[in-house]
């Protein structure tokens, strides 16, 4: 593995992840495809899916930075893969992601080259008050044009691992990112983190306004129920340097 695989980035902890799954065309997503990549699918089926989650504790290079280190966090996202000398490498690519502090967004876009902006953000995590904690709902939003937009889910029962195979895993255990360059290039870099327990979905809503924030050709995808949706409890996450692969 490339020496720069082995130089962490980022650390910190990824907390409750809201994970809302849509069917969508392949060709959509085609030309947004890195060169280098090809689109991942799940029993012949192309995936988008709208997660929102908790950073905490960050740290870039080993230091904390003041008032950067929690944060939401909302992305657009869908699945690809890469062809390496090790074998096929399963990896996530940005539509858009959102956070809340400029420096964060200009950080990632002068890193990465992905498309983050800085908008307002907040969340609501609602707990049960026994020993437990249950989660009973997680609450992700953010304003955009004067309208507060948002992902919510409500949980149902307790949090078990994926079945091998599933759908669920298919989203959850990528772990890799892949991102077009200015220069029509392709950088590839690692995430790091054990595998998750998830909780069921016992209704889940997406409210945006698709058309203006992702685009018109979201619409017919992102409008229309999830394919599924579930809670991924997180943990911590190791982020590491990435490497031009085209």
């Amino acid at each position: 593995m490339a020496d720069n695989f082995a130089k962490p980035f980022l650390t910190a902890e990824w907390r409750y992840l809201v994970m809302l799954n849509y069917e969508i065309e392949p060709a959509i997503l085609l030309p947004l495809t890195p060169k280098g990549t090809e689109l991942d699918t799940w029993n012949g089926k192309t995936f988008v899916s709208m997660v929102g989650f908790h950073f905490r504790n960050t740290r870039v290079m080993g230091w904390g930075i003041p008032f950067h280190q929690d944060f939401e966090e909302i992305n657009l996202r869908f699945y690809v893969r890469h062809k390496a000398e090790d074998g096929w490498r399963r990896g996530v690519v940005f539509v858009k992601e959102i956070v809340p502090r400029a420096a964060i967004a200009l950080a990632a876009r002068w890193l990465y080259n992905e498309n983050y902006v800085a908008l307002p953000t907040g969340h609501v995590i609602c707990q049960s008050k026994d020993a437990a904690k249950k989660v009973d709902s997680v609450k992700y939003y953010w304003t955009f044009d004067n309208r507060v937009h948002f992902i919510e889910l409500v949980t149902r029962g307790g949090p078990s691992r994926f079945v091998e195979g599933s759908e669920e895993e298919f989203i959850a255990q990528h772990f890799w990112g892949y991102s077009s360059q200015k220069d029509g290039g392709t950088v590839e870099y690692r995430v790091e983190h054990p595998p998750w327990r998830v909780w069921q979905a016992q209704r889940c809503r997406l409210d945006c306004d698709v058309d203006n924030f992702y685009g018109k050709q979201f619409a017919s995808a992102l409008n229309t129920q999830p394919s599924s949706a579930f809670l991924a409890e997180g943990s911590e996450i190791t982020v590491y340097k990435g490497r031009n692969i085209t």
